[in-house]
């Protein structure tokens, strides 16, 4: 512990204004429950003016939020701190000198997770700009996922060397990973036990300091910088595990004519002391920005701070083995949808295909790493023209994305649904095959959203993720 560092503490006094950079799914939820609790006087959100992103400044600063689809009482937080003067987004990064903490929430992934190698540019970005204006006692926080090792590692360096200032000496630097879910960003930071991680054991106390005002049910767990770094990417790494378990038990279970949602029921029925099943819900594939690259976070980081990694007579990391399969699941889709076709009588050249939901988690606009997207290649690959809809999703980079459901639906040979949207779950068979125009449209359901037999009953050929049962029924 340095009590030089202390010292500086105890004179700069407690944390009363915070910077908070990125402002997207982590960053905003963050910045407004900083900025409402009483505790801190200020919360400054630091956002660059690019030409993807700059919009937000102007939106925040108005009280509206930039994120899309159901986040319960964002917005109102957002125009209440708004209008009480406590929050404000600034392209202005000289303002961290005004700054007693500053969190890093900013998207760390992998361009090829082959080579087990970070795309750590615009988190090495944010801290030069951090860096370069902190000032004596400033406590800096790394809220991003990153390879363990990497806050005392290359966060550290960077830091030190933009300020001149040294950490554990003369500023505090610590990891908190955020643990947040779209659809429950600010449930999830009150509730959730906070991970609070620093260098030393000073930067420790004062980033609990900095967590403990805006939770209300969660608790702080304090441990080391490179301990919080492994408890991050373990937890995702862990659910990655079991959701690829989930959609394993689903290709069995279609394999051997089961409906696997029976089969989940009854293993989760199991309960009582000393008995964990925990089996997650199998699906059409995996996206998101964490759980997608979380494992290989976690591998490198065994890799870069342990040396060589041994496995069992040589086999691969079951993380590893656990990415691949949810990265089948896509192309699972495109299996079901040819074999629908061909039930059908028709082929995926020239069929027409409505492919309901883009973003990758439901009720959301959150688009990042959507496995909607290698499906979409796959089917235009093999000649079907693909129309998609998303309720929530206003546009991506290359994809046309309609908002009117029966203009996507006219026509189509093939509903696929790939996302749990609440709109899809609604859908009724005879309205869709009449939109279809088709006598036996078929109906392809990644999440378990519709009524198999209602839409059997309709005429549809149905397929779905883990319906062994329906999957060969007869066509009507």
């Amino acid at each position: 512990m340095s009590n030089g560092l202390q010292s500086i503490i105890d004179e700069r006094g407690p944390i009363k204004t915070i910077g908070v950079i990125g402002m997207g799914y982590v960053g905003i939820p963050a910045t407004v429950l900083f900025a409402d609790a009483p505790e801190f006087e200020s919360v400054l959100g630091f956002q660059r003016d690019s030409a993807s992103s700059g919009y937000k400044i102007a939106m925040l600063n108005r009280g509206e939020s930039p994120l899309k689809g159901e986040e319960p009482g964002l917005e109102d937080l957002l125009r209440k701190v708004v209008g009480a003067g406590k929050f404000r987004c600034t392209s202005d990064f000289s303002k961290i000198a005004r700054c007693d903490a500053v969190t890093l929430a900013i998207q760390t992934p992998f361009l090829d997770p082959k080579d087990l190698i970070p795309d750590f540019s615009a988190l090495i970005e944010g801290l030069r700009n951090v860096g370069r204006h902190i000032t004596e006692g400033t406590l800096v926080v790394l809220e991003s996922t990153v390879t363990p090792g990497t806050t005392a590692g290359m966060a550290r360096e960077i830091l030190e060397a933009e300020s001149g200032l040294v950490a554990g000496e003369e500023f505090c630097l610590a990891h908190a990973p955020e643990r947040v879910m779209v659809g429950r960003l600010l449930r999830n930071i009150r509730e959730h036990d906070r991970i609070v991680g620093g260098i030393d054991e000073v930067s420790t106390r004062r980033a609990m300091e900095l967590y403990r005002p805006v939770l209300t049910t969660g608790k702080i767990i304090p441990m080391t910088a490179t301990a919080a770094e492994v408890t991050k990417t373990a937890e995702n790494a862990f659910r990655d595990l079991q959701i690829a378990a989930a959609n394993q038990l689903a290709l069995h279970c279609e394999a051997m004519g089961v409906n696997v949602y029976d089969v989940r029921a009854g293993i989760d029925s199991l309960k009582g002391e000393g008995i964990t099943r925990a089996i997650l819900w199998p699906g059409a594939g995996v996206g998101g920005h964490c759980l997608t690259k979380d494992s290989w976070h976690l591998e490198r980081g065994a890799q870069v701070l342990g040396g060589d990694l041994w496995y069992p007579h040589g086999e691969e990391s079951i993380f590893g083995v656990a990415r691949t399969i949810n990265e089948f699941m896509p192309r699972h889709m495109v299996h079901l949808t040819t074999e629908g076709l061909r039930r059908a009588g028709k082929s995926p050249e020239g069929a027409t295909v409505a492919l309901l939901g883009w973003a990758f988690i439901q009720n959301s606009d959150d688009t990042r790493n959507t496995p909607a997207e290698p499906y979409l290649a796959a089917m235009e690959r093999a000649g079907a023209e693909v129309r998609v809809h998303d309720p929530f999703v206003d546009d991506y980079p290359g994809v046309e994305i309609a908002h009117d459901l029966d203009a996507t639906l006219a026509g189509a040979d093939v509903v696929t649904i790939f996302t749990g949207h609440h709109h899809y779950a609604s859908l009724e068979p005879a309205r869709v095959k009449e939109l279809s125009g088709r006598e036996h449209p078929v109906i392809i359901d990644g999440r378990n959203v519709v009524d198999p037999d209602a839409f059997i009953r309709a005429g549809f050929i149905y397929k779905g993720i883990g319906r062994g049962d329906k999957n060969s029924h007869p066509v009507r």
